[in-house]
């Protein structure tokens, strides 16, 4: 059973979950010096094609995704075969094994690969290495990597670090800055930087850049921001919302902000496996509103298909504020 995220780990007090962010510091220190070790010690290998890695520090929820999907099109724009490449969490498929939107599911390959395989050719493999040396015989200039920035076993010719910029004031997207499973921290933030060599501040769209804390605690990389927005608008009328995701709150805010008419809203954990029963009691909620359905890409590529009719997906893109910033660190590894 997938359980949600923590809110209280992006707490910057201290005093929130004392006892437990106490019983579980212990082995937040094993997990970081466990992975210390295992990026310390690796060898990484060269797929012979540029590698690019938008990964982040923190668990989940940072807006990886949109982030890939945007670089891979500035990439496509410029003329180069870029495909991606993901360890296809939630999928059974152990790869390398290139998606295909008509044939895999997301129980197959994992809901993001699946979604972004509608855009460009995705690559799952547990095995990162043996992934992008798949993507490379296949014809690949480029491999931009989701997630992975804590995976040594591909070399990086350029690493994103993404950002929850939404996260702010008493909730901070490092939390007190702790490490799993006592905070949101993948690794110290200063060990994660060290390998960066850049910073996505992912924010909302209707929300500008004006956290200068947020800033300087990223100052040992350049600051890139980035802003979500909606593809196409939300449905019109009202809408019962809901979304698996690291951080579902985020879905929710996003919808109200884009004008949608929310009724209700249902949180689930990221990758949720949406059951006939959920399904059917989220549809008699909407009946009660007289409310459509509306939820997230994807959310819904992992929907039964008889209910994808019934649901209607909502995308969103990630938009930097400055595209040239971009386009020179792409260029600055020959892209």
């Amino acid at each position: 059973m997938k359980l949600e995220t923590p809110r209280w780990w992006y707490a910057r007090d201290r005093q929130v979950m004392p006892v437990t962010r106490a019983l579980l510091t212990p082995l937040s220190w094993i997990w970081a010096a466990a992975t210390a070790r295992r990026i310390a010690r690796a060898e990484p290998a060269d797929p012979g094609v540029p590698v690019i890695c938008v990964g982040n520090v923190t668990m989940g929820g940072a807006g990886k995704t949109p982030v890939v999907r945007e670089v891979a099109r500035r990439l496509a724009a410029r003329g180069r075969a870029v495909h991606l490449l993901s360890r296809g969490y939630g999928g059974r498929l152990t790869g390398p094994v290139r998606v295909d939107p008509e044939v895999h599911t997301a129980a197959d390959v994992g809901d993001e690969p699946l979604m972004l395989a509608r855009d460009f050719p995705v690559w799952v493999a547990r095995d990162r290495a043996a992934g992008a040396a798949a993507a490379a015989a296949a014809g690949a200039q480029a491999v931009v990597m989701d997630d992975g920035h804590q995976n040594p076993s591909v070399r990086k010719a350029l690493s994103l670090v993404v950002v929850d910029g939404e996260t702010r004031g008493e909730e901070w997207p490092f939390g007190d800055g702790r490490v799993f499973p006592a905070g949101p921290m993948r690794e110290p933030l200063a060990r994660g930087l060290s390998r960066a060599d850049a910073a996505v501040i992912l924010l909302p769209a209707d929300l500008p850049l004006a956290e200068p804390d947020l800033v300087r605690a990223l100052k040992a990389v350049p600051v890139l921001a980035a802003h979500l927005q909606a593809a196409v608008a939300p449905p019109t009328g009202p809408q019962v919302g809901f979304a698996g995701v690291g951080k579902p709150w985020k879905v929710e805010r996003a919808l109200k902000a884009a004008g949608c008419e929310l009724a209700d809203f249902a949180p689930f954990p990221d990758h949720f496996a949406y059951d006939e029963a959920t399904l059917q009691r989220l549809a008699d909620r909407a009946a009660q509103f007289g409310a459509g359905l509306v939820t997230t890409e994807k959310d819904w590529v992992r929907l039964p298909p008889a209910w994808r009719a019934r649901v209607t997906a909502w995308p969103v893109r990630a938009a930097f504020d400055n595209e040239a910033a971009l386009d020179a660190l792409l260029a600055r590894i020959g892209l």
